[in-house]
């Protein structure tokens, strides 16, 4: 059986990734969140995701861009430098934002990496630590099937994987048209991920030259649902995994 995650990404960081990803869930196919517990929108985003129990809720565990709960220091821009960084207590950081999500009240069903690097060999172990401590059964695993976008990125982050998982939509990431993700949909394999990216008039992040209007609306397009239902995919929340 063909079953299909849809995670929107980003929840907290600015408050219209968290409208965006409350809109593609209500009007649309997103199933879950992922929220950044050292995001600057944190706690507008924690006030919000109670009204709407039924969007499961992960961490996006973040170790570049934001500032760290641990030090209270900016953390490195990206994962190069984070490569090169002398960053302390990596686990004590992302314990640190799963508690803090765990302490607002708010379920948790999944983890997840900001950037991605939850895929480096050394934070993955800790990331499976914890998850196994906290009881968090599901973790993404980049494995990303039929992007056009970014392909070296994508190869890289595909070779780190164990090759236990799916998704489609990381190479497009803030890019996904209904079109392209209906064409997405041809490479669900068992369980797999779609990563989103949805938002409502964001006002930062503009560096990183995401349309995020474009991909809320690509989400909530009733043909998306039609379409799963051809190709007899079930969609699914992280919990039922």
């Amino acid at each position: 059986m063909k079953k299909l995650i849809v995670t929107a990404d980003d929840v907290g960081l600015d408050r219209g990734m968290t409208s965006g990803a409350i809109e593609a869930h209500r009007n649309g196919i997103v199933t879950a969140c992922s929220i950044v517990a050292n995001g600057r929108e944190f706690e507008d985003a924690i006030a919000r995701l109670r009204d709407h129990p039924s969007l499961e809720v992960g961490v996006h565990l973040t170790l570049v861009e934001e500032r760290s709960l641990t030090i209270g220091e900016t953390m490195p821009r990206n994962w190069m430098r984070f490569l090169f960084s002398r960053f302390g207590d990596i686990e004590g950081e992302m314990r640190l934002q799963i508690e803090r999500v765990l302490v607002s009240g708010l379920r948790v069903t999944h983890l997840n990496g900001h950037q991605h690097l939850h895929q480096l060999p050394r934070v993955r172990r800790i990331v499976r630590r914890l998850a196994a401590e906290y009881g968090i059964r599901y973790v993404r695993v980049v494995n990303d099937r039929g992007g056009k976008r970014r392909r070296p990125l994508i190869a890289i982050l595909n070779r780190l994987g164990d090759r236990t998982g799916h998704t489609i939509g990381v190479a497009e990431a803030g890019h996904l048209t209904a079109k392209r993700i209906i064409e997405l949909l041809d490479h669900v394999d068992g369980t797999t991920e779609l990563v989103a990216h949805p938002g409502v008039n964001v006002g930062g992040y503009t560096h990183w030259r995401y349309d995020w209007d474009r991909e809320t609306a690509a989400l909530c397009d009733p043909r998306l649902r039609s379409a799963i239902a051809e190709r007899g995919i079930e969609l699914i929340a992280p919990s039922h995994v």
